[in-house]
């Protein structure tokens, strides 16, 4: 597979913590990437383009279901993500995963196959990919920060899947989890997106720019009611 293509928004310094986007099933990195207008400045922001041809877009693996990864294709491009991640971000730049959708399964794969490799991850209105290959065990993610959003009426992802993901992020993991069901559906709400923008900021000092996070900043703070789409 050749290198994947790549679109970029934020700092252009090449030290400064990057948030990798992973877009959803039949998306492409264009859309995603409007979401870096909605988060911190000061980040270096790279939205990604799926491996696999989807419909009007890409695809992070081939499943045998909807949140389900078929676990040889899961591997190869998990293996594939690597090597341009290591390219791109060498170890000791932190690297923080924002997926939706496929892509929050994709970024699952990713921290739960090598957890110490990310300073952070988003898991937004997917699942973990179960049962594909990568480790679920007790404490496989401990002292990670997680962001995890899911909506009440989400009809896409099986409900199974959500619920699982929710109770191992927030229980088994050991991950750092912060976690909100909104009541919405299969896309990013406003609401969401501001929440997610004050979990960046609130990230550990080496994962922050500038080395430092702002006074008073709280994950569970109050949020403005609104829409706003993502792919």
């Amino acid at each position: 597979m050749t290198a994947p293509v790549v679109a970029t928004a934020g700092s252009p310094d090449p030290q400064a913590p990057l948030i990798i986007l992973l877009h959803g099933r039949g998306s492409h990195e264009r859309e995603i990437l409007g979401l870096s207008q909605h988060l911190p400045p000061g980040f270096a922001y790279a939205a990604v383009r799926a491996p696999i041809p989807e419909g009007a877009g890409y695809a992070w693996f081939a499943n045998r279901g909807i949140g389900r990864p078929l676990p040889e294709s899961l591997r190869s491009h998990l293996d594939w993500f690597r090597i341009w991640l290591d390219t791109t971000a060498p170890v000791g730049r932190p690297v923080v995963l924002a997926g939706f959708s496929g892509g929050a399964a994709f970024a699952g794969g990713l921290i739960l196959d090598d957890p110490q490799r990310y300073a952070g991850a988003a898991i937004l209105y997917g699942t973990l990919p179960f049962d594909a290959g990568v480790p679920t065990t007790p404490a496989r993610l401990s002292g990670l920060p997680v962001f995890v959003a899911q909506g009440d009426h989400d009809t896409v992802i099986p409900r199974e899947l959500l619920d699982r993901t929710w109770a191992y992020l927030r229980t088994e993991s050991g991950a750092r989890t912060t976690a909100r069901r909104d009541p919405a559906g299969h896309g990013l709400t406003a609401p969401v997106i501001e929440a997610l923008a004050t979990w960046l900021d609130t990230l550990p000092d080496g994962a922050h720019p500038g080395g430092a996070h702002p006074d008073g900043a709280h994950p569970d703070g109050a949020h403005p009611d609104g829409a706003h789409p993502a792919g």
